[in-house]
C-alpha cells in the first residue's frame, strides 16, 4: 500500500519506509511492493525489494502474501493495515488506523451490490477480528483509536501502542494568482481535502456554504479537493441537486505544492468528518499557515488541541457559524492563532514516528 494513491494509509507507509531508510542501517528489511513502485523505488543495501503485485483486500492477497512471507522467513512482519492474511502464522505487528468500518454499515458506503457487500463485510470482520487477536503488538495513530480498540475487543492496553503521525512538506507551490486562474477559484474560499466518503459529512459542509452565501449574506466559496472516484461523482450530483454549483467547486488530485499554496491562501481548511483515526490535513494546513475548522470529535480535539476552531458536525448552522467567524477574524488575531498553531505542529514528525516504530520492532523481536 506504498503510494499516495492509497490516500492516508499510503502516506503513512511511504513516510514510515522513507524514514526507516534514514535512521536504520543495522537491521535488514524486506519491502513488498506493487509493480510500479518495485521498479521506481530506490532503497539502500539493507532494504530488499520483493514484488507482490496483487490487490489489497483481495483473495489473491490472502493466499499469495503468506507464501511470499514464508519464503522470506522474516523475524517479524509489520502489516500497515488490518488486512493480515488469515492463514499467516508468523510473528507480526499490525497498524489499525481506525474502526470506521465497524461503525459505518449500509449500502451508502459502498459501490457493491447488496449480496456482494454482505459477503465482503463478513470477510472484512473475519480478517479484522483475527488481525487484532494474534499480533505481538498493535500500533494505532491516536489515543482515541486506542480506547475504541481496547474497549471493543477487551484488549490489554499495554498491547496497543500509540505512534502519532507527521506533517507533510507542502511548501513551494508558487503564486496563488496562477492557481486561482488555473482552477477558476473565486476568493474568499474555504478548502476541504480528502475522500468524499459518506462519513466525511460533506453534505452538511455544502449546506453550511449555501447558508453562508444566502441566509447570512456572506460571500464565500468552497473548494473540495478529492481524487476522482464513484463517491466524487455522487458528490457532484448532490451539489447540482442542492443548487450549490455557484458556491462549490470540486477539483481532482493536486500536487502537494499546489495544495500548500491553496491551503495558505484559504479562509480556512474545513474538516466536517464524523470519524477519523488521526487528521493529517489539519496539521498540514496549520504548518503552511492557515486556520483549521474541525468537527468536535474526540480524535481531532486530541490531535489539534486548542489550535482549531471546533463545530458540531451534525449541525450545518454550527459549521456556517465557524466559517463566518474565520472570515470575520481580525488580521492580528488570525496571525496570532496561525503562529501558535505552527509552533504546535512541530511536535508531530514522521521521523519521530519511525523511531518509535523501530523501537516497537526491536522490542517485539526480543519478546519473540
Amino acid at each position: 500500500m506504498y503510494g499516495i494513491e492509497h490516500t492516508g494509509i499510503g502516506v503513512y507507509v511511504m513516510n514510515l519506509t522513507d524514514n526507516l531508510v534514514k535512521i536504520d542501517n543495522k537491521n535488514d528489511y524486506t519491502v513488498i511492493l506493487r509493480d510500479n513502485y518495485f521498479k521506481r523505488l530506490l532503497l539502500p543495501p539493507n532494504f530488499k525489494k520483493v514484488k507482490g503485485d496483487f490487490r489489497q483486500y483481495s483473495f489473491a492477497e490472502q493466499i499469495t502474501l503468506p507464501r511470499l512471507l514464508t519464503k522470506e522467513k522474516p523475524d517479524l512482519v509489520h502489516f500497515p493495515h488490518f488486512n493480515v492474511p488469515i492463514i499467516y502464522k508468523g510473528s507480526y505487528v499490525v497498524t489499525i488506523h481506525d474502526l470506521l468500518m465497524h461503525k459505518k454499515k449500509g449500502l451508502e458506503a459502498t459501490t457493491l451490490s447488496p449480496i456482494v457487500y454482505l459477503i465482503k463485510r463478513l470477510g472484512y470482520r473475519a480478517v479484522f477480528d483475527r488481525a487484532v487477536k494474534r499480533p505481538v503488538k498493535i500500533i494505532v495513530p491516536s489515543e482515541s483509536v486506542k480506547k475504541e480498540l481496547v474497549d471493543y475487543y477487551s484488549l490489554d492496553p499495554d498491547k496497543v501502542l500509540v505512534t502519532y503521525e507527521g506533517v507533510s512538506d507542502l511548501s513551494g507551490g508558487g503564486p496563488i494568482s496562477l492557481l486561482l486562474k488555473k482552477y477558476a477559484i473565486e476568493t474568499p474560499y474555504f478548502i476541504y481535502t480528502g475522500n468524499a466518503y459518506p462519513h466525511k459529512n460533506l453534505k452538511r459542509l455544502i449546506e453550511a456554504t449555501i447558508s453562508l452565501n444566502t441566509e447570512r449574506k456572506v460571500k464565500a466559496h468552497l473548494v473540495i479537493v478529492s481524487a476522482r472516484n464513484f463517491f466524487v461523482k455522487k458528490l457532484e450530483k448532490l451539489i447540482a441537486e442542492m443548487g450549490a454549483g455557484a458556491f462549490v467547486k470540486v477539483l481532482g488530485f493536486l500536487p502537494n505544492k499546489e495544495m500548500g499554496t491553496l491551503y495558505k491562501h484559504s479562509a480556512a481548511l474545513t474538516l466536517p468528518s464524523l470519524s477519523e483515526g488521526f487528521g493529517i490535513p489539519g496539521l498540514d494546513a496549520m504548518e503552511v499557515g492557515t486556520l483549521v475548522l474541525a468537527s468536535q470529535i474526540p480524535v481531532l480535539k486530541e490531535v489539534y488541541d486548542c489550535h482549531a476552531i471546533y463545530f458540531n458536525p451534525f449541525d450545518f448552522s454550527s459549521i456556517a457559524k465557524a466559517m463566518e467567524l474565520a472570515l470575520g477574524m481580525e488580521g492580528n488575531e488570525r496571525e496570532a492563532r496561525i503562529s501558535k498553531a505552527r509552533d504546535f505542529v512541530k511536535r508531530y514528525s514522521w521521523n519521530k514516528m519511525a523511531k518509535e516504530t523501530l523501537q516497537i520492532y526491536e522490542s517485539c523481536a526480543r519478546l519473540r
